[in-house]
Order: C-alpha cells, then structure tokens, then sequence
C-alpha cells in the first residue's frame, strides 16, 4: 500500500480499481467455487445421489457465503485504510 490515490485520474483510477479486485481474490474466489458446488451437490442429491445427506449442499453453499463475505469485509477494510492515508 503507498499513498492515497488521485481517483480523478482516470489512469490512477483503473489501476486502483485493479487493485481493489485482487484484494481477497482468493477467499473470494473460492466462496465462489463452493457455491458452485453447494448447487451441484443440491441437483445430484434430488437426482442421482438421493443418500447423499441433505446438510452437504446447504453445508457448502452456507461455507461459501461465509468466505464471500469475509472476502468483501477484507476489501472494503483495506479501501478504507487506503483512503485514510495522506
């Protein structure tokens, strides 16, 4: 992290909206990925997988919620570090 940057600019701005999105790129990231699979867990389980526990896809998809959000409060924390320095 350097110094605040100059969000008029419009080369700065990119390059700060740049690095915004790799901040917590992976949690999120994988937040997504467990969703994806929380739903594929849901759809086998009514079709081809009916033992499959009925707390797996619910498991993953609420999992996945969790870290999307921790993915987010990590971002906007760290934007507001960043906007906080002179």
């Amino acid at each position: 992290m350097s110094e605040r940057p100059d969000l008029g600019d419009p080369a700065e701005l990119a390059r700060y909206r740049h690095e915004l999105r790799m901040v917590a790129r992976g949690t999120r990231l994988s937040g997504i990925a467990l969703a994806l699979l929380g739903v594929l867990a849901a759809i086998l389980r009514g079709s081809v997988l009916p033992s499959l526990p009925e707390v797996v896809p619910l498991a993953l998809i609420v999992t996945a919620l969790g870290l999307m959000l921790i993915g987010t409060w990590r971002r906007v924390r760290y934007h507001m570090q960043r906007m906080r320095r002179l």
